[in-house]
C-alpha cells in the first residue's frame, strides 16, 4: 500500500484524475472541488490555505484507487477507497494539525476517523450522515410560476439565503457572499418565483463533469415553504442538467431529514450510497 501527497494540483489532476473521473457519482464531490480549484473558485476553504491532495495505489506499479483533498479549514474528503487505504491515510496524517474531520462514503469515513481518534486522541462527532440520490425518470410536480436563473441583481437577496442556508446546515464559517458572485456568474444559481414573480425558491447547479453535475443547495425561505416551491426549483434544474448534457443528476440528503428524502424521491431521486461527514475535536 503506499499513498503520495502533494501540493500540486496539476500532478493531482495527473496522477488521480481517470480513477476520480472512472466513477463519477462516487467521487462527485472530488471532481466538483477539483474543477472549481483549477478555475480559481475555492468556495468554503481559507484562501490564505492551500487546498492539500494526495492518491493511493495497492501496490507501487497499481493503478490509482483512492484518493483524498482538502480545503482547509475544511475537512478532508475521501474517495470511493478500500478501508485498509483510509486507515493507512489516518496514520500518515495523524500528526496534522489542519485536519479538522472527514466526509465521504460512510464505510471509509467512520474508519478514518477511528483511526484518528485511536492516534490523536481526539473525539469524532458525526455532524451529518447523507444519502446520495440519482435521478431516474423525472416527475415533474405541478407549482405555480416559473425557473429564471439568477443574475448579479439577485444578490441582496441569496447572501442572507445562504447565509441562513449554511447556519441551518452547520458551516456558518462558509462566505455567503463570495460563493452567490462566483456561482452565479459561473451559472450555478437559479430561482423560482411564484405567479407574481417574486423569489420564493432557491437552488444550485454544479458544472457537468465527465456528464455528471450536482445539486445544491436547495433553499425556501421560511415564510414560502409548504407549497411545493423546492420540489419546483429542483425539478427544473434537473431538466436544465439535462439540457446541459448531464447523463448523471445527483443530489444529497440529510438523512435526518425526512421531508427532503421523501420530496426527492417523488420527484425521481433514487439512492446510490450513503456517506457521513465527522467533524473532530480535543
Amino acid at each position: 500500500m503506499t499513498w503520495t501527497f502533494t501540493d500540486s494540483l496539476p500532478e493531482y489532476r495527473t496522477q488521480a484524475g481517470d480513477f476520480l473521473t472512472a466513477y463519477p457519482a462516487e467521487n462527485t464531490v472530488l471532481l466538483t472541488l477539483l474543477h472549481r480549484l483549477e478555475q480559481g473558485r475555492l468556495t468554503g476553504g481559507d484562501p490564505e490555505q492551500a487546498p492539500r491532495h494526495g492518491w493511493w495505489r495497492p501496490s507501487a506499479d497499481a493503478p490509482v484507487a483512492g484518493a483524498w483533498l482538502q480545503t482547509p479549514p475544511q475537512g478532508i474528503r475521501l474517495s470511493t477507497m478500500p478501508v485498509r487505504a483510509a486507515v493507512e491515510l489516518a496514520d500518515l496524517l495523524a500528526d496534522e494539525p489542519d485536519v479538522t474531520g472527514v466526509g465521504g462514503g460512510t464505510v471509509e469515513a467512520r474508519a478514518f476517523a477511528d483511526a484518528w481518534a485511536a492516534h490523536t486522541g481526539a473525539t469524532a462527532t458525526v455532524h451529518e450522515e447523507q444519502r446520495l440520490y440519482r435521478l431516474g425518470e423525472l416527475a415533474v410536480p405541478v407549482a405555480p410560476g416559473r425557473l429564471r436563473p439568477a443574475t448579479p441583481d439577485d444578490h441582496e437577496l441569496l447572501v442572507p439565503w445562504l447565509a441562513d442556508f449554511f447556519e441551518f446546515v452547520g458551516f456558518p464559517g462558509f462566505d455567503a457572499a463570495g460563493i452567490a458572485t462566483q456561482r452565479t456568474l459561473a451559472g450555478e444559481f437559479f430561482i423560482w418565483e411564484d405567479e407574481a414573480g417574486r423569489p420564493v425558491s432557491l437552488a444550485g447547479l454544479s458544472q457537468v463533469i465527465v456528464g455528471m453535475t450536482r445539486i445544491g443547495p436547495v433553499y425556501t425561505p421560511p415564510e414560502a415553504r409548504g407549497h411545493g416551491y423546492a420540489s419546483a426549483v429542483t425539478a427544473g434544474i434537473c431538466e436544465v442538467a439535462r439540457e446541459r448534457g448531464a447523463t448523471e443528476v445527483l443530489l444529497y440528503t440529510d438523512l435526518a431529514n425526512p421531508t427532503s428524502n421523501s420530496i426527492y424521491q417523488k420527484i425521481g431521486f433514487r439512492p446510490v450510497a450513503d456517506s457521513v461527514i465527522i467533524n473532530f475535536g480535543q
